[in-house]
């Protein structure tokens, strides 16, 4: 229903301020695509295979760029497209359309692209207790290590630093959404997992790591960025991520900001990596939210680092996520 919502309220829209004349109809299995949607520009009628989305991230393009690449009658309908994500869709001569009406194609000798409107406001999806920023916690745990879920609620609450009361929420939480199945009386198993991933990248960038900030820093020493794998990080208590941790994982990516997650105090980052508070700094940290940074290495978790690199706009960072992905994600998935 609430894909169909945003078909409709998209050609509402188209035709609202184009006079275009769309005709959607949704797909009866729960196989790609979603849909189909028939437009009459001029004398043409233009069909399209459809993708709906709420709010299209950039961990969901390259999936997108596969099937176009199978499809070349694609189109991406959301609530909201980002500018530099518009960019890659046409790029890759994806057909897209906003709930608001702006709108890109370029098929069968018609170029269509307005992009004057305002986005509408998102479309919320009822609440869920397993995305909230407790929530997150848990779910990242057991993203991490599926054999979590079925430990005591005690223990998961423990491990991801929640209250016990939390934890149940999340298992309502994930059961409504059809990522937890009940295998017997004591077992459970998660379920399309991949689909799982994607709506916790988004709610991370969104819910979870503002509230972990510390803060925006520089070095005393502007050289040092340069010098940035020297840096003698604290193991068991500081980690990198992002663009750094892509770097160490794939040696595919340069880094043009640094992250570091941590347990060590702001005076503690100041003086063991002679750090100063810049808010236009290019060293952004953030605190450790997750329980086995002691055995971590120097890096964060894969996940947390494809997680982070696919919420950043930019091509080579959610290429470089894509690899980490297929080498560290996908087999555990």
């Amino acid at each position: 229903m609430r894909e169909s919502e945003i078909a409709h309220k998209a050609l509402e829209n188209l035709h609202k301020n184009l006079g275009i004349t769309g005709h959607w109809e949704e797909t009866t299995s729960s196989q790609t695509p979603d849909g189909t949607i028939e437009l009459i520009v001029g004398n043409h009628s233009l069909k399209f295979h459809v993708e709906i989305k709420q709010e299209l991230r950039n961990h969901q393009l390259p999936k997108l760029i596969e099937q176009a690449q199978r499809d070349g009658s694609l189109m991406v309908v959301a609530n909201r497209i980002f500018p530099k994500i518009k960019e890659e869709l046409r790029l890759n001569k994806i057909a897209h359309l906003e709930t608001n009406g702006n709108i890109w194609i370029n098929q069968s000798g018609v170029l269509l692209w307005v992009d004057t409107q305002k986005a509408l406001p998102e479309m919320k999806e009822k609440g869920n207790r397993a995305f909230t920023k407790t929530g997150l916690k848990v779910v990242f745990d057991f993203l991490l290590q599926e054999n979590e879920i079925n430990l005591p609620y005690r223990e998961i609450a423990k491990n991801a630093d929640v209250s016990l009361g939390n934890v149940n929420y999340v298992f309502a939480g994930l059961k409504e959404m059809g990522f937890l199945i009940k295998l017997n009386k004591d077992r459970y198993k998660l379920i399309n997992k991949k689909e799982l991933l994607d709506k916790w990248v988004t709610a991370y960038a969104e819910k979870l790591k503002p509230s972990l900030r510390v803060g925006t820093f520089r070095f005393l020493k502007a050289e040092d960025f340069y010098e940035w794998k020297k840096l003698p990080v604290q193991l068991g208590k500081t980690c990198w991520g992002s663009e750094p941790a892509g770097d160490l994982l794939t040696n595919y990516l340069r880094p043009e900001q640094l992250t570091l997650y941590t347990l060590e105090s702001r005076n503690e980052l100041m003086k063991n990596y002679r750090l100063i508070p810049d808010d236009k700094g290019n060293v952004q940290v953030y605190k450790v939210f997750w329980k086995t940074i002691e055995n971590q290495g120097n890096t964060a978790p894969a996940l947390l680092v494809y997680t982070d690199l696919m919420n950043i706009d930019d091509s080579r960072a959610v290429e470089t996520a894509q690899k980490i992905y297929d080498e560290y994600i996908q087999p555990q998935l």
